[in-house]
């Protein structure tokens, strides 16, 4: 009786600290103390594709150093998208990142799962964005990721301002922003 219990013991002992491990990786830039915000609107998918110019980011590993960011967003005949993410690295040399999208939410599109590693895919959210599509701003569940996104890569320090405002009054912490230099 004692043998059968080692490997539902050795299972439970994998799950606890594979558990405590995900909770020690938990959100590296949390939302306040405000759950993350929800998508403030539908999004046409349509409206949204094309190039977009990164103005703000949380920084993350992946994007270490990385300026001139853009992401460009094509429809794909099955209803998802390509996504290519692209960015300068202080050497000069130029990385792309190819993607693939799937909308998750089909009553708003606002909510898409990405990935950019085979089967892995993670959580991204427009949670707002200006009516006309000139600029949105990007997160996820966990608060630990956050884009300002702008059609133009030179927008304006008035249009700057707006977007770091928007995202603090939806909770985010914009003293851990990272602006991305543009051409």
């Amino acid at each position: 009786m004692a043998r059968n219990r080692i490997p539902l013991i050795a299972a439970a002992a994998l799950a606890a600290l594979t558990l405590a491990g995900c909770a020690a990786l938990g959100p590296k830039h949390p939302v306040g103390n405000a759950a993350v915000p929800q998508p403030a609107k539908s999004v046409e998918l349509s409206r949204y594709l094309g190039r977009w110019y990164e103005i703000a980011r949380y920084d993350q590993s992946f994007v270490k150093d990385c300026d001139g960011v853009t992401a460009d967003y094509a429809l794909r005949g099955d209803g998802g998208l390509d996504v290519l993410n692209r960015c300068r690295k202080p050497d000069g040399r130029i990385t792309d990142a190819k993607g693939r999208a799937k909308i998750v939410d089909t009553a708003t599109n606002a909510k898409l799962k990405v990935s950019f590693f085979g089967p892995f895919y993670g959580d991204y959210w427009v949670i707002d964005h200006a009516d006309d599509y000139s600029w949105s701003i990007v997160g996820e569940p966990s608060g630990r990721y956050l884009w300002l996104l702008n059609r133009e890569a030179q927008p304006g320090e008035a249009r700057v301002a707006e977007l770091v405002a928007r995202a603090r009054a939806l909770g985010y912490d914009t003293a851990m922003l990272r602006m991305t230099r543009q051409p």
